[in-house]
């Protein structure tokens, strides 16, 4: 046992607010095993979700597991190492997060591939965007998927779970193959129908263990809202959680009266707050509970004056908007629905309510850009830095083609291209003084062929030694992985991976 990744997770639990530590006697342990650091899968709503629901049940003991650079994964609750449980719930947010989930299965002594472990072996069951999305690549490194949101099905799966506890692996995925939204690779048949919650009121989703070592430290999260009516073309998320569905006020300022218990500060959740339909009513409510509120990021359009106004007395130091392009066409192409009038008039109000830091998003290597569209992007900066005289930070991030969005067939810019034009839009808007942070191509490129990955390459990823570039280029060495092939334009006709999920 390696002590030093015991005490660690020990001193992780004695600094939260809301774990459970329950005996595993009698009940079915269940690892949540969240394939990224602990900083960042603690601010993870669905994390924290799972973690309610699973422990809610007398029969069921859930522990938090998570990725940390060079050490073997304990749980968080009891220090158990990972092959002691009998399920592991992984939650995978984001495509580079696999290579991290198989560096745990390695160090806790597990096959990564399903095929190659015993019939003892904990049954691996993975959820998230990722496998949502695309569970074909996991295919053969886990046992079941979990396609779509869980809230309304995660008892009768841990029903199943918990009446199969003793039987083997294979018996185990059979019963699962039976459930509406579960994907059991060579079991299930035909598409599997991504489910979804039809009353968010029926399941509040909030904050449930606190704690200051993440990125949300200070805050009590709550869920608003979930998916989107926009539709950006490039948004993977906008497609697989459609369509937009809202909390009531009431239900959320019954939540906000417990947050505040916890926190001075609610962070308010939703792909696009500022789009939530009764978000006057909502500010107003807060207010009067003397709440202070955060959000991620605002749409350029409707952007509330009594957001703004809120953001600005609740001491919001950053405001983070998302032009995505520079220019009408680029911004047309990807169905962004803002206009430069409309972004320009957004940086006059945030100057105007004096917020020390604008943060701008954009996108590098969308389809049919060109070295003048970039430019755009560095003109358009210039004019909001007129409009908003304090810190503009410019954040770029290359374009990376998801399933599900109308651009899934559509090819990944080449790394030289993506490159030059990352140094093109840094060099044009240094005189101005506004720093550009770029996103880096190489792990960006990983995360394309990840995106768009079949089981070949899920096959291929048991030759990954380590999470690394280096340990990424010697899998694509020795398993002989073109990835060029998952990175290329795909045609009208081709079968994609991904259909497996209607």
């Amino acid at each position: 046992m390696k002590w030093d990744a015991v005490h660690r997770t020990r001193q992780v639990l004695a600094s939260e607010e809301g774990a459970v530590v329950k005996d595993w006697g009698g009940r079915l342990p269940i690892a949540l095993v969240y394939a990224n650091s602990y900083y960042v899968g603690m601010s993870s709503l669905g994390l924290q979700t799972l973690y309610e629901m699973f422990n809610r049940r007398p029969d069921v003991v859930a522990e938090r597991v998570f990725w940390a650079e060079g050490e073997d994964p304990y749980s968080i609750e009891s220090q158990e190492p990972l092959a002691s449980f009998a399920v592991l719930a992984v939650t995978i947010s984001f495509e580079l997060d696999i290579l991290h989930l198989i560096s745990m299965l390695r160090r806790a002594g597990l096959p990564v591939l399903a095929a190659e472990r015993d019939q003892d072996a904990p049954l691996i069951l993975a959820g998230g965007p990722v496998p949502t999305a695309n569970p074909e690549l996991l295919a053969p490194l886990i046992d079941a998927a979990f396609i779509g949101e869980a809230d309304e099905h995660l008892d009768h799966v841990s029903d199943v779970l918990v009446e199969t506890a003793a039987a083997p692996r294979s018996e185990r995925r059979a019963a699962l193959a039976h459930l509406p939204g579960l994907y059991v690779p060579g079991q299930t048949p035909g598409p599997v129908a991504r489910l979804q919650v039809r009353n968010l009121d029926a399941h509040p989703v909030h904050s449930v263990v606190l704690s200051h070592n993440t990125e949300f430290g200070d805050m009590y999260l709550i869920e608003i809202s979930r998916g989107c009516s926009r539709g950006c073309r490039f948004c993977m998320a906008g497609y697989l959680y459609r369509p937009l569905r809202q909390r009531s006020v009431p239900l959320i300022l019954e939540q906000a009266r417990m947050g505040l218990q916890h926190r001075p500060t609610l962070g308010l959740v939703g792909a696009a707050v500022s789009d939530y339909r009764e978000i006057d009513s909502l500010l107003a409510g807060l207010r009067d509970l003397g709440a202070r509120i955060a959000v991620s990021s605002l749409r350029v359009n409707p952007l509330s004056e009594a957001l703004l106004e809120a953001l600005a007395a609740s001491g919001t130091q950053t405001l983070t908007l998302a032009p995505e392009a520079g220019c009408e066409r680029m911004r047309r192409l990807v169905s962004k629905g803002v206009t430069e009038e409309q972004i320009l008039a957004a940086a006059e109000r945030a100057n105007r309510h004096g917020f020390p830091q604008l943060k701008l998003y954009y996108m590098i290597g969308l389809p049919t850009e060109t070295d003048d569209d970039v430019m755009a992007i560095a003109e358009l900066t210039r004019a909001i830095k007129e409009r908003f005289r304090r810190r503009i930070t410019v954040h770029a991030t290359p374009f990376v083609p998801k399933p599900h969005t109308p651009f899934e067939r559509e090819a990944m810019a080449e790394a030289r291209v993506l490159e030059a034009r990352m140094k093109l839009l840094t060099k044009s808007l240094r005189p101005a003084g506004i720093a550009v942070r770029a996103e880096g191509t190489a792990w960006a490129r990983v995360q394309g062929v990840l995106a768009r990955g079949d089981r070949a390459l899920g096959q291929a990823l048991n030759n990954l030694p380590a999470p690394t570039l280096a340990g990424w280029r010697t899998m694509v060495r020795q398993a002989g992985v073109d990835e060029r092939a998952y990175l290329g334009a795909r045609s009208p006709d081709e079968t994609l991976p991904w259909n497996v999920v209607q």
